[in-house]
Parts: C-alpha cells; sequence; structure tokens
C-alpha cells in the first residue's frame, strides 16, 4: 500500500491511468487507487513480482516531481507470514537466540 502526497502544482486528472502504467511496466499489477482527504492526497493498493520491481516503479513515479511525498506499507499474507515465523524459529538458535540490541 503507498500514500502519496501530490506536489500542489501538478495535479493531473490522468493521475491514475499513469501510476497504473508505470506500475505495470514493472511487472505488477494496480490493485486500487483512492483519493483521500487527509494528509496524503491519494492511496494505491499495488503488486509487484517482488520489492525491487515496486521499489523501480515508485521511483520513475516520484523522479517526474509530481510526488512530494510517498509512505509504503509492504504487507505479507497470512502464509508468509506463518512461514517467516517457522524461519524465526530456526534462526534463533544459530544466533544464541539473541536479538539486536535497543539502541
Amino acid at each position: 500500500m503507498h500514500a502519496i502526497r501530490y506536489n500542489r502544482d501538478d495535479r493531473q486528472p490522468g493521475r491514475p491511468e499513469a501510476v497504473e502504467k508505470i506500475v505495470t511496466a514493472a511487472g505488477g499489477k494496480l490493485r486500487s487507487y483512492y483519493m483521500t482527504f487527509g494528509e496524503y492526497d491519494f492511496r494505491t493498493i499495488a503488486e509487484a513480482p517482488d520489492e525491487t520491481a515496486m521499489l523501480a516503479a515508485l521511483v520513475v513515479a516520484a523522479a517526474g516531481g509530481g510526488v512530494t511525498d510517498l509512505k509504503t506499507t509492504i504487507a505479507v499474507n497470512s502464509a508468509d507470514m506463518k512461514n517467516a515465523l517457522e524461519k524465526a524459529k530456526s534462526l534463533a538458535p544459530k544466533v544464541g537466540g539473541m536479538v539486536l540490541p535497543r539502541t
């Protein structure tokens, strides 16, 4: 999910189509595009083959100058989270069950 703020001088009516074109070119799919009131001007839900593909799409979108602020949230499904938790169980003993200290 992405929360995006427009450059106030760049409110183009074709914005959803432009976002979809960029995400599709990166190998992804734009699932939803919402105009919002509040801190951000719109939110998107998009999928991509991996984080690198989505990051590339975000860099291209931001490089045009029409975006002044961008917040990204990576969502995982419950099966992926379960797999990550299982991997964490096997990883913890390998590092002495330690976690990184707080700074």
